[in-house]
């Protein structure tokens, strides 16, 4: 079985960051409180070998998915447990109300996968390639995401709590109507985000570079960003409150 974090801060990113134990992080307070990275031990994990492909409301426990093809395959409401998904090709998989638990997923690569409503709790997503990813209404908790490139990321609506997104290329991600509760941005670019009528707290976007809003820069209380990203933010700051900026 994985071990889960016990509420250890990260270490990358979060050094200097977190408030002191018990500080109330959030609106109208001066610290962030730190997010929980998953900590994952896996155990000896048996290939994956079924031919038939996945099952919708499927159990995988414990499986080595290595190089897969599970390109329109249906696993909507599967459970996957203590697994490794290593190179797998999810174009248009179908992982709707799916469960990720205790589950690594490294260099995983595809268009329109759809995790619509699953849960990912104490998951790492590492140096994935994927584009038009749907995890609205999502829920994610304690959830690594480093390295690679994800484009059109639809998280509207989603739940992240402790969630970290690192040395990461987001492009165009939207977090329409979500719920962000302590979620970092280290070293990532955040490239025309969407906020509007999102929630944050604890939020700490002063990793994000870019940083850059298409919606939503009135939703930025309870989160953090640094003096620079404050001016490269002004224009879009004067708009929103309707200031003229004349030279």
């Amino acid at each position: 079985m994985a071990s889960r974090t016990t509420g250890t801060a990260g270490t990358a990113g979060t050094a200097g960051r977190a408030g002191t134990a018990g500080a109330a992080g959030g609106r109208g307070t001066t610290t962030v409180r730190g997010a929980r990275r998953p900590e994952l031990r896996l155990p000896p994990l048996t290939p994956y070998e079924d031919d038939d492909g996945l099952e919708p409301d499927g159990d995988y426990d414990a499986l080595d998915f290595r190089e897969a093809d599970l390109t329109g395959q249906d696993g909507a409401g599967a459970r996957f447990m203590d697994c490794a998904l290593t190179g797998c090709a999810l174009d248009e998989a179908t992982l709707r109300a799916a469960r990720l638990l205790d589950t690594r997923l490294t260099g995983v690569r595809g268009v329109g996968t759809n995790l619509a409503g699953a849960t990912l709790r104490d998951v790492e997503l590492l140096d994935a390639r994927l584009g038009g990813t749907q995890l609205h209404g999502a829920v994610l908790e304690r959830v690594l995401i480093r390295g690679g490139k994800i484009d059109y990321l639809n998280l509207r609506r989603a739940r992240l709590k402790d969630v970290v997104f690192e040395s990461c290329v987001l492009v165009e991600p939207d977090f329409g109507g979500a719920r962000l509760e302590r979620v970092e941005f280290v070293d990532c670019a955040l490239k025309q985000a969407d906020l509007s009528a999102a929630t944050l707290t604890d939020v700490d976007l002063r990793g994000a570079a870019p940083l850059e809003l298409s919606r939503g820069v009135d939703r930025l209380s309870g989160a953090v960003i640094s003096p620079a990203q404050l001016l490269d933010l002004a224009p879009v700051l004067a708009a929103e409150l309707g200031v003229r900026v004349v030279g």
